[in-house]
Formats: C-alpha cells, sequence, structure tokens
C-alpha cells in the first residue's frame, strides 16, 4: 500500500519501465513511509498481471506475496537472538544487526532460478544494520548480480552504509510530505493534537501517528516542563520518575536531542522546528545560554541516543543527562 503523498513519486519510479536499476536504496526521514513503498515496489515487481497498473493484488504472484510466501521473495532485518540462561526459557529479542550469515543464506536465493520464471525479489531493511562482514558479502552479490535478481534496500542513515554499497545502487530520495497533506492524513487517523506531534516528529506522518499515545505525550510534556526551568530541576527525583515509568533511553535523548535543537534554533533563526507549543518556554530559556557550552552538550546526547539500543542502566544514564544538563544551560558569563 502506498501512502497518499508517495503517488508522485511512485509513478516517476514506475515510469523507467525496464530501466530500472538492479539495486534501488530509498532513502530519508524515519516516518515517512520508506518501507511501504519498498514493499510496494518489491510486490509490482513480482506482480504477473499484464495490466499496466501493477501490482495488482489479485494475480497468484501477488496473493502469495501478501501472504507472505511467495518463494521469491525474501524480506531481511535484523536476526532475532535468543537470551537467557539454560534453567529459563529463553526469550527472544531484536538483533540490532544483520549478520553474515544471513546475508550467505540470502546469496544462496539469489543464485537460485526463480519458481516463476521471472525476478527474484530481496528487500533489505534498515540497510544500515548490516554488520561489516555482511556487507562485504553483499557487495560481491550487487556487483555481479545473477540474471532477474533485483534489491531494494531501505535506510534511513544511508551515510553509514559502505561506500561501495551506495555505489552499487542508484538512491531515491523520498520525501516529507507538505504538512496540509500530512495533517488531513493524520486527522483522517483520528490522532489528537496532530499539529504538536507532526512538529516533534519535524513533518513524518507516521512517526507523528507513534507519537501520538496518550500516555507518551503527557510523559513527554511533563518532562519537557522540568527542562524549562532548569533551577528547580531535580536530576535523581526526575531520573527515579522516568526510571519507575519504563520510558525508554531512546525516548529520553530523542526528547532532549530535539528541545536542545530547538533552544539552538532560536539562538540563530529565532525561530523552533519541534516543539512550537513550547515556544514560551523555550525563548525565556535562550536567551540566557552560552551557545558553545550548548552545542558540547547536544554531542553528549546524541551519543548516548546512539548507545541506547544496547544493555543500559537507565536510571544512571538519566542522572548523567539531567546533570549535565544543568550545566549546559546555567545562565552565560557576561562579564
Amino acid at each position: 500500500m502506498l501512502y497518499q503523498w508517495q503517488l508522485a513519486e511512485w509513478q516517476a519510479l514506475i515510469s523507467q519501465g525496464e530501466r530500472l536499476p538492479h539495486a534501488l536504496l530509498l532513502t530519508g526521514e524515519p516516518g515517512i513511509g520508506k518501507l511501504a513503498f519498498g514493499r510496494h515496489l518489491a510486490q509490482s515487481l513480482l506482480c504477473e498481471s499484464t495490466a499496466a497498473d501493477k501490482p495488482c493484488g489479485v494475480c497468484d504472484a501477488c496473493r502469495w506475496y501478501l501472504a507472505g510466501n511467495h518463494p521469491d521473495f525474501r524480506e531481511l532485518t535484523p536476526a532475532v537472538e535468543e537470551e537467557g540462561d539454560d534453567d529459563a526459557k529463553p526469550k527472544k529479542k531484536a538483533s540490532a544487526w544483520i549478520t553474515v550469515d544471513q546475508v550467505r543464506e540470502l546469496n544462496d536465493f539469489v543464485h537460485l532460478s526463480a519458481h516463476r520464471a521471472g525476478r527474484r525479489v530481496t528487500l533489505i531493511q534498515p540497510a544500515e544494520a548490516l554488520n561489516l562482514a555482511a556487507a562485504n558479502a553483499l557487495l560481491k552479490t550487487l556487483e555481479e548480480p545473477p540474471p532477474g535478481a533485483m534489491f531494494i534496500l531501505v535506510s534511513h542513515q544511508w551515510r553509514r552504509l559502505l561506500p561501495t554499497i551506495r555505489s552499487r545502487c542508484r538512491r531515491l530520495a523520498l520525501t516529507i510530505p507538505p504538512r496540509e497533506q500530512a495533517l488531513a492524513w493524520l486527522a483522517q487517523q483520528g490522532i489528537s493534537d496532530a499539529e504538536a506531534n507532526l512538529a516533534e516528529a519535524g513533518g513524518a506522518p507516521l512517526a507523528a501517528q507513534e507519537r501520538s499515545d496518550a500516555g507518551v505525550t503527557a510523559a513527554r510534556r511533563s518532562f519537557l516542563a522540568e527542562l524549562a526551568d532548569p533551577r528547580k530541576l531535580d536530576p535523581l527525583g526526575l531520573a527515579e520518575r522516568l526510571d519507575k515509568q519504563k520510558v525508554e533511553v531512546a525516548r529520553v535523548t530523542d526528547w532532549l536531542s530535539r528541545w536542545l535543537h530547538d533552544l539552538a534554533r532560536l539562538g540563530l533563526a529565532q525561530s523552533v522546528r519541534y516543539y512550537p507549543d513550547e515556544a514560551g518556554r523555550l525563548a525565556s530559556l535562550a536567551t540566557t545560554l552560552d551557545p558553545v557550552r550548548l552545542m558540547r552538550y547536544h554531542d553528549t546526547v546524541l551519543e548516548a541516543k546512539k548507545l541506547s539500543s544496547h544493555p543500559l542502566n537507565a536510571r544512571l544514564v538519566y542522572e548523567q543527562l539531567l546533570f549535565g544538563y544543568q550545566q549546559a544551560v546555567r545562565p552565560a558569563n557576561k562579564g
């Protein structure tokens, strides 16, 4: 299924017909529908209808694809790992990486003859999850793809891919939809406070939908209210509350990095991007800041964000970040 804001990009792509590359890299902001676009393309490539408008949704190939068992399609995602000791039932947990063993199995599939005498299509998402060994194993196939093999790579952070991988793909940068179109779609989904959620998501409607959960919204507003008054901020108390509420480190660092971005943006451009509903509080705080100190702290938050998918002592992370925040936003020395 395509989203309404993707129709023009879709028409531009399929108008190329047989000139489509064997490897396409879909890039763009998280939450704009890149994965849906990639899956729609995969189904279209496998569709056996003779009609010009593909995928048809009713041929054997489409029905198999939609049921998740088309023999000529593979979707490669980070491996699922088991954790736990011998005495406990192991729990399954998604890994952060696509492994070399997964790519080797994929290469076996790619070199087989197609079951339907057509294409063999592989979707890899997110492509930046390929570890180094996996990326190098995939590169060999991208350099010399067997006839009929096509690859769709979906990436939120395409610059993290090996340059050699990027050079073997044609990049298609999908765009954020116009604000009014995004708001109309969110209204159709019954999302309340759509404007604030869309702003926080940087204009990405699917990300805005994910952020619209009432509990998450309440936690975010409470967190930002405390950031707005750093003199009264109690880092130990707030860290304890966040930990008890089971707020993920990734979510807290996301809120914090966006708040810092808006503080810096106010100093440079007198505008905010992510939290327009907090513009008054941000403006009051921004007038006293040391921009160099603020940006150094922002780098610290981004480093914590990168590590948020690893096992962490969340409460300790929150304490360190919040004490660091107090130091970063203390009034600049005018003397």
